[in-house]
């Protein structure tokens, strides 16, 4: 039997419709009233069998949050509109609720750690609309607000940066000096660990994953998806073995200070290795 958690946007906006009923103590029936919206059609909303409306996303966000605090129905409909990959949503509330995240990603920067300048440099390499671009943006910086940066409890965070993806320029140099210099910022926050794999093989290279309390997303070029099974087992164990092989957290932070040093300068370092091996 899969694991896999469902993932489509019906699936996720049922659940947090499921959630608040929860929390604002009401009857299936008692909401039907409230709202106007057919008691059964309702359930299959909340089961996820039917995708809402923009119209019933709204009678949700009037009932739950008449002053307009909090509203999040509406917001929950247009961001499934606005190309944030649906596996990703099914995947933010285990990341929300989650005690520690332990996070790799090969190659490029996790978006948890990534500058705006990082996060648009990034994106344009995939030609997305106007509109596609603006949303992503927006997500993942609201989405470090929520997991970085929460005032009440944040979750521990174990980061594994692969040191290629601090010689891969995304950008311009100067882009790159910024990221560098956050990475060190992010690196000091009290609720955060964040060690450097060096250029080796390991058979976890092959895909980013982030790993919460019961659960793993991980994604390649072909989608992603959420899991509590054995890939949930598969990739925690994978993540204790990169841990074994990363530098310690001192030479970590050492190699990102001198990285951002030779970015400043407006050089790559990538590029100052190979001149002087081709030298």
């Amino acid at each position: 039997m899969s694991g896999q958690v469902p993932s489509s946007v019906a699936k996720y906006f049922g659940a947090q419709l499921a959630k608040e009923r929860k929390r604002a103590k009401l009857s299936m029936l008692a909401l039907s009233k409230i709202t106007g919206i057919d008691n059964g059609h309702l359930g299959r909303i909340e089961r996820g069998e039917r995708s809402p409306t923009a119209n019933i996303a709204r009678r949700l966000d009037d009932a739950f949050f008449p002053d307009g605090d909090g509203a999040k129905f509406l917001e929950l409909y247009e961001a499934s509109r606005s190309w944030v990959p649906a596996a990703f949503r099914a995947w933010s509330e285990y990341e929300e609720q989650a005690t520690q995240l332990l996070v790799w990603s090969p190659y490029t920067l996790s978006g948890l750690l990534q500058t705006e300048n990082y996060m648009r440099s990034l994106l344009e390499t995939a030609r997305l609309p106007p509109e596609a671009m603006t949303a992503r943006l927006r997500n993942r910086l609201e989405r470090q607000q929520r997991i970085l940066y929460r005032r009440d409890d944040p979750a521990r965070c174990v980061f594994i940066v692969d040191v290629l993806s601090l010689l891969r320029q995304v950008g311009s140099p100067e882009v790159m000096a910024e990221q560098l210099g956050h990475l060190l910022e992010v690196a000091d926050l009290p609720h955060v660990t964040m060690t450097v794999m060096p250029a080796v093989a390991h058979n976890a290279n092959e895909s980013p994953f982030i790993i919460a309390d019961g659960a793993v997303y991980t994604e390649s070029s072909g989608g992603g998806g959420v899991y509590t099974d054995r890939v949930l087992a598969t990739l925690s164990a994978k993540f204790d073995t990169l841990r074994a092989d990363c530098y310690r957290r001192g030479e970590s932070l050492s190699i990102m200070r001198h990285l951002e040093a030779i970015w400043r300068r407006g050089a790559s370092p990538l590029t100052a290795v190979l001149t002087v091996e081709s030298a």
